[in-house]
């Protein structure tokens, strides 16, 4: 990998290793044991940033997904697979990550990880997208000059896709709907927090005055928060479409929505909430049954 990149997404593909006491009913959420495991693993190499993320204010420059898969009966299928899925927003930590999952390392191919103190067996690491549409590798560099040095003007609509629940904190209240204003400000906040070269703040006023909500499919799902708490987010699929087309500004807004991949949206994404990426035409859902892309189908938990 290369020692340039900062922003890294990995998706695990885990079997369960079944043992003697192993509770039959399984856990629905595994956002907080995915966050351990990380910085279980991100501590392996460096003892000192496990801490400082663990304990640091502010964004933070790694998200985790939930377990993802069935689960028959509300129980582990033991002939079954599962995946989960680590991100970085900082070299330093895409390195640990990076280390961590090579041949050898604790989420490398062939380790054995604990999860809510139940056993796995690590089959594989997706690195890039050719392997797993949510694995990914780049540069802040890459990723703008993507869509702010290129010929072509960004498309008018750029759509996401939230696949674990995703919501916001917006004057002391949790909202669950992913309004464009606090979608793309939630993405400012991350990008400027860590990005080499900051976007200007003023794009969640774009967000907010010039983009509107024209197409819509989203869910309402329950998080188990801290202390027997619920956090309730959309999943689902949304698209955007500016009323005001402006080249620069849309081109802003395209680099954050390709950032969300690896950055999350919204609050709690540490611990498996604000899962998203953005969906390129060929994506989106073309059906009016209902159904959903095969690509979603790969990374939700009630397939």
């Amino acid at each position: 990998m290369a020692d340039l990149t900062d922003l890294v997404s990995l998706v695990l593909t885990l079997r369960p290793m079944p043992r003697a006491g192993d509770l039959a009913e399984a856990p629905m959420w595994w956002g907080r044991a995915s966050q351990a495991l990380a910085l279980e693993a991100i501590g392996l190499a460096d003892g000192g940033l496990a801490a400082a993320l663990h304990e640091g204010d502010g964004p933070r420059p790694f998200t985790t997904s939930s377990l993802l898969g069935r689960f028959p009966a509300r129980g582990l299928d033991p002939a079954g697979v599962y995946t989960l899925r680590m991100t970085a927003l900082r070299r330093d930590v895409a390195g640990a990550l990076a280390a961590a999952a090579a041949a050898n390392g604790p989420l490398g191919p062939g380790a054995e990880v604990e999860l809510d103190r139940r056993a796995f067996c690590v089959e594989s690491v997706a690195r890039s997208p050719a392997v797993h549409p949510w694995a990914a590798a780049t540069s802040y560099t890459d990723l703008a000059a993507s869509y702010l040095v290129t010929a072509a003007p960004p498309d008018r609509q750029v759509t996401l896709q939230f696949t674990s629940p995703t919501a916001f904190k917006s004057q002391e209240r949790h909202v669950p709907l992913p309004l464009p204003d606090l979608v793309f400000g939630s993405l400012i906040e991350r990008w400027n927090a860590f990005a080499p070269l900051a976007f200007p703040v003023e794009v969640k006023r774009y967000a907010a005055e010039c983009l509107a909500i024209s197409r819509f499919d989203l869910t309402s799902r329950p998080a188990p928060g801290k202390e027997g708490g619920v956090r309730v987010g959309g999943v689902g699929q949304i698209t955007y479409t500016t009323l005001n087309y402006d080249r620069y500004w849309m081109s802003v807004i395209h680099t954050l929505a390709a950032f969300a991949l690896f950055s999350g949206v919204g609050i709690q994404t540490a611990a498996g909430m604000g899962q998203c990426r953005r969906v390129d035409d060929e994506g989106r859902r073309t059906n009016d049954d209902g159904r959903r892309t095969k690509d979603e189908r790969r990374l939700t938990t009630d397939n």
